[in-house]
């Protein structure tokens, strides 16, 4: 009956061309039928194939890898056999899950894991404010009970907290240029649905933010990488893509870019504004780990520094979830009265409203922020030299730059076994990505680690020797991916 509802419902088609692509990404050369199936699964596990998608026909998907038919056909069967596929009679070839199976980009932690969690780059929350923020919002909730408690654009006290905190950083903001929303992530996917339409280039940083990539290509939008590394952004490749390109979206994160930590320089900023004003591209700018500056006064909001009247193309999308608590989930769009009129209508089908009850613990984390993030500066401060000094002891072979801000540091392994290692790491009592998963391009930065230091010191030092133990073992016996043996690689 599943597949019967699937194909009755979803008119999702994978293109012969497009998995192509995907493919050479994954293996990089001409597959046999075991592997063009192990590479299928891959796809579908990693999130870049969709679940319930229509798979190119037999005939095309061939002529697209340049294999015979019976190649794709018998790649096709072990797939089904898999539970990774099922066909229906003149339906086509559809994308599942074996039963229980997941995708990787979905997290699925059990209770009471022991394991030493670095796929996350978020601290938890501060327990005896976010207690007081509790006691406070159940005390305001009275004023609200009464109402339906729908409120599209958010309550109007948080709207208000959330633009004076931009006033206040040097961008004049008021109430009805900002939109509560449920999470960052939920003001990004709205975001790129309303300014974006299917085949439209989106600019974005190679490596980048991967939910922030998964959202653009579910979106069906055409990603345009441009490479950031720990030394910045090169202005030039930045302002030529733009004008080369013309996207109609640049999706940027100037504030400890994650996951390299750059921060991007004041005139940088200024001459990306102006050509994106020249090429008529809208700035959708990541703020979520702008206030974590360990090294650097906090930088002044992106939008701030658009000339007068220009500002209206940039829209700023940030969060609680790296200064306080990832499980608050509220996150906030800026931008001009019109985009979030246009917002607020785009999110009632799918999202009616943020809860009451989280917005009204938000507002009174906000009245505080600054104290919260004194404590929270120092405590990470602490953390980062730890991780550093843990990473120089048991695995000096490593290299890596100290970020000025953000949450994990960006390490160079000297060799391109980052996959491995993150499917070997779990054996050993770790959680980790491997920096393929922040690539914009596929099978890019291999080399690379995303190692958060927002675990206490003694948890890093243990994490990182564990880590050691994994890098000792053989790399290449670690199983295959896409069994579900290995580690589910979800990434915040």
């Amino acid at each position: 009956m599943g597949g019967v509802r699937v194909v009755q419902t979803v008119d999702r088609r994978l293109g012969s061309r497009q998995l192509a692509g995907l493919l050479t990404g994954v293996s990089g050369e001409r597959p046999g039928y075991r592997a063009l199936a192990q590479g299928v699964r891959t796809l579908l596990l990693d999130g870049r194939i969709p679940l319930r998608t229509r798979l190119p026909a037999e005939r095309e998907l061939a002529s697209a890898l340049a294999v015979s038919r019976a190649t794709v056909t018998a790649a096709y069967d072990v797939l089904r056999e898999g539970g990774y596929a099922h066909s229906r009679r003149g339906a086509g070839t559809w994308t599942e899950l074996p039963q229980g199976g997941r995708p990787s980009n979905v997290a699925a932690f059990p209770a009471g894991d022991d394991m030493l969690d670095l796929a996350s780059a978020a601290p938890g929350a501060p327990e005896a404010e976010l207690s007081q923020a509790l006691a406070a919002a159940g005390a305001m909730l009275a004023r609200h009970a009464p109402t339906p408690g729908y409120h599209p654009y958010g309550i109007p006290e948080l709207r208000a907290a959330v633009a004076d905190r931009f006033t206040r950083r040097g961008l004049p903001t008021l109430p009805d240029q900002i939109l509560i929303t449920t999470g960052a992530q939920h003001a990004l996917s709205l975001t790129l649905s309303l300014l974006g339409g299917q085949g439209d280039r989106v600019l974005v940083e190679n490596p980048s933010y991967p939910n922030a990539v998964d959202a653009i290509r579910d979106a069906q939008l055409r990603a345009v990488p441009v490479p950031v590394t720990e030394d910045g952004w090169d202005s030039g490749l930045v302002e030529s893509s733009l004008r080369q390109a013309a996207p109609r979206i640049a999706y940027l994160v100037p504030d400890f870019q994650n996951p390299t930590g750059s921060l991007m320089p004041r005139e940088q900023r200024v001459r990306i504004l102006e050509t994106a004003r020249a090429t008529g591209t809208w700035l959708l700018i990541d703020e979520t780990i702008a206030d974590i500056a360990l090294d650097v006064p906090p930088p002044p909001p992106f939008a701030s520094l658009a000339p007068h009247g220009t500002g209206e193309q940039v829209v700023t999308v940030g969060s609680l979830s790296k200064t306080h608590w990832g499980g608050l989930r509220i996150g906030w769009v800026r931008a001009g009265s019109g985009v979030i009129t246009e917002l607020a209508t785009k999110r009632v089908p799918s999202d009616m409203a943020t809860p009451v009850i989280e917005q009204l613990i938000a507002l009174h984390l906000l009245r505080d922020m600054d104290g919260v993030l004194r404590e929270r500066l120092e405590r990470l401060r602490v953390q980062r030299e730890a991780l550093a000094a843990s990473l120089a002891r048991h695995v000096p072979e490593w290299r890596w730059q100290l970020p000025p801000g953000g949450l994990s540091l960006w390490v160079d392994l000297g060799r391109p076994i980052a996959s491995s290692l993150a499917r070997a790491a779990p054996a050993q009592g770790v959680r980790i990505e491997g920096g393929a998963r922040f690539g914009a391009d596929p099978g890019t930065h291999e080399h690379r680690l995303r190692v958060p230091y927002v675990l206490p010191p003694e948890r890093l030092e243990e994490a990182v020797r564990r880590l050691a133990t994994a890098l000792a073992g053989d790399l290449r016996s670690t199983g295959d991916p896409t069994t579900g043996t290995g580690p589910r690689h979800w990434v915040a």
